[in-house]
């Protein structure tokens, strides 16, 4: 009996790792890059956002990209409501494909409602986020992205942001 199951185990064995292909690499058609990431939360007093940030790439070299990204924002609460546009250039640099490191530039434009006071308000800002992170390959050549960017633009006492820094989660397909 033990030899059937270790045979059993074997064979099994054998067939989960040829699962790996071989052979000659697949080709690559395109050096465009597409991603971006998304968020919803949640807090007191009704507080609701909801995020988009899309992002279109061109891979420059195997290790090196540049592109654009956007990003939209909707957050509302009980007392204020907030709408967020912001678009600009990006570049990131990866490592062996497991680490990179970038700067983005973004311009806003915020939109913000005080329903308790009904006071509204018009602003722009500007924000160059530089920082890096780890990636996980998720397919044949897509990866999650987590990371840390800090804005160093960010000023306490003036702007709309409550922090300069900013944790992100994003995908990219086409590395």
């Amino acid at each position: 009996m033990k030899k059937f199951i270790i045979s059993m185990m074997l064979i099994g064995s054998g067939s989960v790792f040829s699962q790996v292909s071989v052979g000659a690499p697949v080709q690559e058609n395109s050096k465009w890059t597409f991603g971006g990431g998304i968020g919803v939360g949640f807090g007191s007093n009704s507080a609701f956002n909801l995020s988009a940030s899309p992002r279109v790439g061109y891979r420059l070299t195997n290790d090196l990209e540049g592109g654009v990204v956007g990003s939209v924002s909707w957050q509302t609460s009980d007392y204020y409501k907030s709408t967020m546009f912001g678009v600009g250039p990006f570049v990131n640099y990866y490592f062996a494909r497991s680490f990179y490191v970038g700067a983005n530039y973004q311009h806003y434009f915020v939109d913000y409602k005080d329903k308790y006071y009904d006071y509204k308000y018009n602003t722009e800002e500007n924000a160059l986020y530089v920082g890096g992170g780890y990636m996980q390959r998720i397919g044949n050549n897509s990866f999650m992205q987590l990371g840390l960017m800090y804005n160093v633009l960010w000023k306490q006492n003036s702007s709309v942001f409550s922090s300069g820094l900013i944790p992100n989660i994003g995908f990219v397909v086409g590395l």
